[in-house]
């Protein structure tokens, strides 16, 4: 006999394309949105509706040149970011004293030199293969509202009662 754990799945549930009616297609996710917007002003149901991406794109837009100053000055800025997180959280478990700001101060610094570090050498390793920074977005050619079928017709009367504003 084995033992169940009692965290264990019960089933897979695997992600799948919602299915149903297209109750309307949007060139843009905002357009979709205002969309799904009117419709839950007017109190229509709309936890039974999902906004679909069609024809995805992945689109990286070159924002510059990477520098050793550029990696240096960036992993500085996240190490400062975690120094003073920890910094924070260490002041919060010891007894106040006249040295909080200087804990604060010292793990913002330690951190800075951390990141800066990480981030050089990480830049070393990766020179050769990428020099240079971008940004990263998933974008879709249209964007369409399924519907549940039983509802589609209270949708499109809510649409046309609540037009936009």
């Amino acid at each position: 006999m084995t033992n169940q754990s009692m965290f264990r799945r019960r089933g897979l549930s695997l992600p799948s394309v919602p299915k149903g009616d297209v109750l309307g297609t949007y060139d843009t996710y905002l357009e979709a949105q205002s969309v799904v917007d009117r419709l839950s002003k007017a109190d229509f149901e709309v936890a039974r509706l999902s906004i679909v991406g069609n024809d995805l794109k992945t689109v990286e837009r070159v924002t510059g040149k990477q520098t050793y100053g550029r990696a240096a000055i960036a992993g500085a800025a996240s190490g400062a970011w975690l120094g003073l997180f920890l910094g924070l959280i260490f002041t919060l478990f010891t007894p106040p004293s006249t040295q909080t700001f200087g804990i604060v101060g010292a793990a913002l610094l330690i951190g800075a030199g951390f990141g800066m570090i990480f981030s050089i050498v990480t830049y070393t390793i990766s020179r050769r293969r990428r020099d240079f920074t971008s940004t990263h977005q998933v974008l879709a050619s249209n964007y369409q509202i399924i519907i549940d079928p039983e509802l589609t017709a209270k949708a499109q009367q809510a649409l046309q009662e609540h037009p936009t504003a």
